[in-house]
């Protein structure tokens, strides 16, 4: 189907009843609908946007475009909860129903003030030859989840010296003040990122760009969102525009962060180290963090990607969320776990303890469930689980004990995704202990390995009959302890 422009901008507002409940069908009877993850109703599910805690529960925006699997009239999406594991869709979060924000209520964040939560985001307007022009919009929202739209847009040029792609407001409070990081592109084509400030989160003033090491990195920084951590700074974007290197950016975009000293926010200066992806699997994006009502850092991320087709798309839906994990840092690296919330998922639980040499064997089966496994002794050259699997299919997670990688292979997976970048992923281990942690539902898996070390998100869309869950040793023999949850 060739989405016209007229079809992508189409509102919801002026959808017909039943056009809108056929497309409900249709996505409902999508053999690839997940279990346990946030996905859109209909059509396309991006950014995650507004992440907060606010009046005793957990808000979670993000952008949709209700009415295919494309990137179209932008809107923001509201689902809450309790513990961060059960969502409940609210509906409509914000409407680009106004001037400044025409063509899209693009990303954005929001943050708690005087009992109201303040969602801060991009509006999206095209003129009549198409030239973009972005607006950042402060809206509100009360303890009722009643939502007010300003006026009139709060930051309504872009300074000079930046192009039109100029996007994602990230909040955050120091001292008295409110600092907003945006994600922008300077006049000559490269990548960065701009403060400014507010007494009350209204009127906003330029400060000028966050100065880093990284002068030429990328043509377009995407969803900025920098937090402090004790006596760190942490700064997450989406460098567009990366080259590949190695193992490294491998995907047409990438997510990732730089942990330095806290932002100077006089000098405006991010003393830091090195960029690190946050993900090294095939689907993850634009991620947004927020504190949890207990203090901990907890990221969500979009598993997808702009700009590549998913065999979703012809179910009339794209995308979803990953699951929330909780950030620290070690050795000038973030870890990423699991929230501890995630065991309410679990329901019956199977353990195995063995060890093989040069084979496979056939031990669970599921197609929503949660596995750990942990290498005992490992005497072989590779050791692998492999997932969703029959005859013909299934998804690879291997260590492969010479090289010292972990590889994540989707080659077989079923239907195939972006095969133009890869069917593999791959990491260094130097850690001799090695611990694989899976959360797999029906179209998605998330590896995180060494108890958060590192992390491989995809998504995976094999037939329903592949449910096989299987362990192999090569080279060798390779002793290993795994339990099994279902979901």
């Amino acid at each position: 189907m060739e989405w016209t422009k007229e079809m992508r901008y189409r509102r919801l507002e002026e959808i017909d009843i039943n056009e809108m409940e056929e497309l409900k069908k249709k996505v409902n009877n999508s053999e690839w609908r997940q279990n346990f993850h946030i996905q859109p109703e209909t059509g396309l599910l991006n950014d995650p946007n507004g992440f907060c805690f606010f009046n005793g529960e957990y808000h979670l925006f993000y952008q949709w475009f209700p009415l295919g699997p494309v990137h179209g009239l932008k809107y923001w999406y509201h689902t809450k909860s309790q513990d961060l594991v059960t969502w409940e869709n609210v509906g409509v979060g914000i409407k680009p129903n106004h001037d400044y924000d025409s063509h899209g209520a693009y990303s954005g964040s929001a943050i708690e003030h005087n009992d109201t939560l303040y969602l801060m985001y991009t509006g999206n307007t095209r003129d009549e030859n198409w030239e973009r022009h972005p607006y950042q919009v402060v809206a509100t929202m009360n303890n009722q989840g009643r939502m007010t739209k300003p006026q009139q847009a709060n930051i309504t040029e872009v300074p000079s010296g930046y192009t039109d792609h100029f996007r994602d407001p990230k909040v955050w409070k120091s001292g008295d003040l409110f600092y907003a990081i945006i994600g922008a592109q300077r006049e000559n084509l490269t990548g960065c990122a701009v403060l400014y400030k507010s007494d009350n989160l209204l009127d906003w003033t330029f400060l000028g760009e966050m100065k880093t090491q990284l002068n030429e990195f990328g043509y377009m920084w995407e969803c900025p969102d920098y937090f402090e951590d004790n006596d760190h700074g942490i700064f997450i974007f989406s460098p567009q525009g990366i080259e590949k290197s190695g193992d490294e950016f491998q995907n047409i975009y990438q997510s990732g962060y730089l942990v330095g000293q806290k932002l100077d926010l006089e000098m405006k200066e991010f003393a830091h180290g090195r960029f690190y992806e946050l993900d090294r699997g095939f689907d993850f994006y634009a991620p947004q963090t927020t504190l949890a009502q207990d203090g901990r850092r907890i990221l969500v991320g979009w598993m997808g990607l702009p700009e590549i087709d998913y065999p979703t798309d012809q179910d009339g839906w794209a995308h979803c969320l990953t699951l929330p994990r909780e950030l620290t840092i070690k050795e000038g690296k973030l870890i990423q776990k699991p929230i501890e919330e995630l065991k309410k998922l679990r329901k019956t639980k199977q353990v195995i303890e063995a060890t093989i040499s040069n084979e496979t064997i056939n031990v669970f089966k599921g197609v929503s469930f949660e596995l750990i496994c942990e290498l005992i002794e490992i005497d072989s050259n590779q050791f692998g689980i492999e997932i969703r699997a029959s005859d013909d299919e299934y998804t690879s997670i291997m260590f492969d004990s010479i090289e010292k990688e972990i590889i994540v292979d989707r080659s077989k997976s079923g239907q195939p995704v972006a095969k133009e970048y890869g069917e593999q992923r791959k990491c260094l281990i130097t850690n001799g202990q090695i611990k694989f942690h899976l959360f797999v539902d029906v179209s998605s898996v998330e590896v995180f390995i060494n108890d958060g070390e590192e992390v491989f998100t995809s998504r995976i869309f094999p037939r329903k009959e592949s449910d096989e869950i299987r362990f192999f040793s090569n080279g060798g023999s390779t002793t290993f302890y795994a339990e099994k949850w279902d979901i």
